[in-house]
C-alpha cells in the first residue's frame, strides 16, 4: 500500500481517482487546487503524487511540480494532462515530473505506471545479466537469445522489446507504455510500428508448435508470461 497524493481540480476526475487507486489498496488524499496541493506535498510525506497538468488559480500543475523540485521534495510525480502533444509532455518531463499520462486514460495504465514509480522510489534492482523463461534464454551480456538452446536471430529494436517484456513479466503493460519504453516520443504511435515488431519478435520466440510467451489483454496491451 502506498500513500498517494492526488492534486486534481475536476471534482468528479478526483473522486473516480480515489475510489479506483482505493481499491487498489492505496491510501489517497486529495487537493483540489495547486495552492493546496503545494503545502500537502511540501508538508507531509507521499509515496507518490499525482498531479493534473491545467488548473485554475494561478498555480498549475508545472508551477507546483517546479516549486517542489527547487524546494528539494523528491516524490515522484506522475502528470495527468489534456495536453497530448510531444512538446508537453517534454515540457512536463523537463519540469522534474517522473511520467505523463494524457486525459482520457485507462485505470489501468494509470495504476500499472504508479506501480512503477513506486517500484523505482524502492531503489534500482540489483544488476541483471540475463533472463530466463520457460524455454527462453536471454544473455545481456553477450547480447544473445536463446530458445531451447538455440540461438534466436533477434533485431536491435526486436531485442529492446524482449528485454522491456522480460524485466517487466507478468505485469500488463499498454501499447503507450511499450511505446515509450521501447521507442520515443518521436515516433507516430498510431502506426502499427508496435504491432509489426511484436508479431515478427513473436513469430522468433514463440514458433509454432510451442506455448506462447506474449498474450495480448483485450482492451488493455500486453502481458509477458509462461503459458498456464
Amino acid at each position: 500500500m502506498a500513500k498517494v497524493l492526488v492534486i486534481e481540480d475536476d471534482a468528479q476526475t478526483a473522486q473516480e481517482l480515489q475510489a479506483a487507486l482505493s481499491d487498489y489498496g492505496h491510501q489517497v488524499e486529495l487537493a483540489d487546487n495547486g495552492r493546496q496541493g503545494l503545502l500537502r506535498a511540501a508538508g507531509e510525506t507521499y509515496d507518490v503524487i499525482v498531479l493534473d497538468r491545467m488548473m485554475p488559480g494561478g498555480l498549475d500543475g508545472l508551477a507546483v511540480l517546479s516549486t517542489l523540485r527547487t524546494a528539494g521534495v523528491a516524490t515522484p510525480v506522475l502528470i495527468l494532462s489534456a495536453l497530448s502533444a510531444v512538446d508537453e509532455r517534454v515540457r512536463g518531463l523537463r519540469a522534474g515530473g517522473d511520467d505523463y499520462l494524457s486525459k482520457p486514460f485507462d485505470f489501468i495504465e494509470l495504476t500499472a505506471r504508479l506501480d512503477a514509480l513506486l517500484r523505482r522510489r524502492d531503489g534500482p534492482p540489483a544488476a541483471v545479466t540475463g533472463f530466463q523463461l520457460g524455454r527462453l534464454d536471454m544473455d545481456l551480456l553477450t547480447h544473445t537469445v536463446r530458445l531451447g538452446g538455440q540461438p534466436v536471430d533477434l533485431q536491435p529494436r526486436e531485442f529492446r522489446l524482449l528485454e522491456y517484456f522480460f524485466r517487466n513479466q507478468g505485469q500488463v503493460l499498454t501499447r503507450t507504455m511499450v511505446f515509450e519504453a521501447v521507442w520515443d516520443y518521436r515516433s507516430d504511435e498510431r502506426s502499427n510500428v508496435i504491432d509489426v515488431h511484436i508479431s515478427r519478435l513473436r513469430k522468433k520466440i514463440d514458433p509454432d508448435g510451442t506455448a506462447p510467451l506474449i498474450h495480448t489483454v483485450r482492451g488493455s496491451g500486453y502481458v509477458f508470461r509462461a503459458a498456464e
